[in-house]
């Protein structure tokens, strides 16, 4: 992560032939380069090439160090269960990588057999819900790096496991009316987060209203991921509890999770290096 920081995409496609065509648009990309800002739309199939010059794009110096060549990729549900989990090792394989979206919630021995399983894909970030316990949590954690320990490269990194707090969908209405918890969401989630922490884990899904407690209580080296996460403008869609890059940034976070501000954008390369800018640059 350039900065502690980093954008992951959300890849939510209903075809692998869909997500094929996305990931092409990277593949094509040229790399940013120089100490310039500005940047002109390519020729079509050209993503980040200068209109004027067919040129690499251009960016602020600091960018140019820390910009990935290739974002982060989150492969939820509804891709995996469409591709299969040979999608998550041709990624890989690809140079990108992934944090596997599944969030596993079970009884612990089905929880730590399904780890197994995916710890062997070579994903770089997994998760389950906290509201699973933490036994599930426990085993969780020992299943996956065990078995991403087994089949993992010399000097690789062990893959990050990670807690779903409360969805951003999820408001304090719905809280209480629903499913009966009737303390503040912030509580809520901060006493989730150090369950996760307590439990093994390596962070937590929390909105951007959250970074702050989570990180005051559970450490700032306590991986905060937030979705919810919209340029200024943007629609909410679905979301209940949403921030800008700019405003997550501040608020201390470390990953963010951005979904159709970049797959729907007519220029989704441009779209995800202008939220990378406004969130991760130094």
């Amino acid at each position: 992560m350039a900065s502690g920081r980093d954008v992951i995409i959300a890849c939510d496609f209903d075809s692998r032939q869909v997500f094929d065509d996305f990931l092409a648009l990277f593949d094509a990309a040229r790399p940013v380069v120089g100490d310039d800002d500005t940047r002109a739309s390519g020729e079509p199939g050209k993503p980040g090439e200068s209109a004027t010059s067919g040129q690499p794009e251009k960016s602020g110096a600091s960018e140019t160090l820390d910009m990935p060549e290739k974002p982060f990729l989150k492969i939820g549900m509804e891709l995996f269960f469409t591709s299969g989990p040979d999608i998550v090792r041709s990624v890989k394989e690809r140079g990108y990588r992934v944090f596997l979206d599944l969030k596993l919630h079970d009884i612990p021995t089905t929880v730590e057999k399904t780890m197994r399983v995916l710890g062997r894909l070579g994903a770089d970030i997994c998760n389950v819900h906290i509201a699973g316990g933490s036994q599930m949590m426990r085993q969780a954690a020992m299943a996956l790096r065990e078995a991403a320990g087994d089949g993992a490269s010399e000097g690789s990194a062990a893959p990050l496991l990670i807690g779903v707090t409360q969805l951003t969908s999820i408001d304090q209405k719905r809280l209480e009316n629903e499913l009966l918890i009737e303390r503040p969401i912030a509580d809520v989630v901060t006493q989730y987060a150090l369950l996760a922490k307590d439990s093994g884990l390596d962070g937590v899904v929390c909105s951007a209203q959250e970074i702050g407690t989570v990180h005051a209580a559970c450490g700032d080296d306590f991986v905060t991921v937030t979705p919810g996460i919209r340029p200024a403008g943007a629609a909410v869609n679905d979301q209940q509890r949403v921030t800008t890059p700019s405003q997550a940034k501040a608020m201390g976070g470390n990953l963010i999770v951005v979904g159709r501000p970049i797959t729907q954008s007519k220029d989704p390369v441009a779209a995800y290096r202008q939220i990378w800018r406004d969130f991760a640059a130094a």
